[in-house]
């Protein structure tokens, strides 16, 4: 738990070793076989065990209350093309962007991520959306606004087709006063990697990552049995 909750997404956790008391790298190096553990695979258990005495307590409490919202988030307006969404995620380190609505009073470079706090949100650009994109038609594509694609990428045959939970369209949304156990819930059934939040207005508030998740409960765990 330590580990993801400062921002691993997966780890090799070897398995089928019989030493104790050895240093992990002895450990590591003495395990017969490795497993991949993530982030998500620590979720699911969180969330099939939410109930259990020792974690009702962090489960029942707002991801607000807990300090798990990040609310730092640049966005995309729903004006950007792929192709300028695209760059500014990977100059940016991001691997997706919520879209929201382009500001009506104000001139604004729709090239350019924003400051997405307080806007309309409306979708989520991700780069797993490109997983599903027919190469035929990328480069066509990515002269459309980020909205337009999203739209059309869900009625495309071959993302019907699919294993993909959930739409690029559908908006997995929490509010800053859903208690921890919903969030994940909602990670967890819906597949993401992020759950925006959002205001009575669905106005976007910040984000509750996986890490987010993670830490909180760690550190209410910690702080429990000290």
């Amino acid at each position: 738990m330590e580990v993801f909750s400062k921002g691993i997404h997966r780890a090799l956790v070897p398995i089928d070793s019989h030493m104790e008391n050895i240093a992990i790298v002895e450990l590591a190096e003495s395990a017969s076989s490795y497993r991949m553990l993530t982030q998500m695979d620590l979720l699911r258990f969180l969330k099939a065990h939410a109930s259990e005495p020792e974690l009702r307590g962090v489960m029942s409490h707002s991801v607000s209350q807990l300090g798990g919202v990040t609310d730092i988030i640049f966005g995309v307006t729903h004006r950007a093309k792929v192709i300028q969404a695209i760059k500014c995620m990977r100059t940016a380190a991001l691997n997706a962007v919520p879209i929201v609505e382009a500001s009506s009073g104000l001139r604004e470079d729709h090239s350019q991520l924003i400051n997405g706090k307080g806007r309309k949100l409306i979708g989520t650009f991700s780069s797993t959306d490109l997983r599903g994109c027919p190469i035929s038609e990328m480069q066509s594509w990515l002269q459309e606004s980020v909205l337009d694609f999203t739209e059309t990428l869900s009625a495309s045959p071959s993302h019907t087709a699919s294993t993909q939970v959930t739409s690029p369209r559908e908006l997995v949304a929490c509010r800053g006063e859903s208690n921890l156990a919903e969030v994940i819930d909602k990670a967890v059934t819906k597949q993401v990697h992020r759950v925006w939040v959002v205001d009575q207005q669905g106005l976007l508030d910040g984000l509750v990552s996986p890490t987010d998740m993670i830490s909180v409960t760690r550190a209410s765990l910690l702080s429990e049995s000290s």
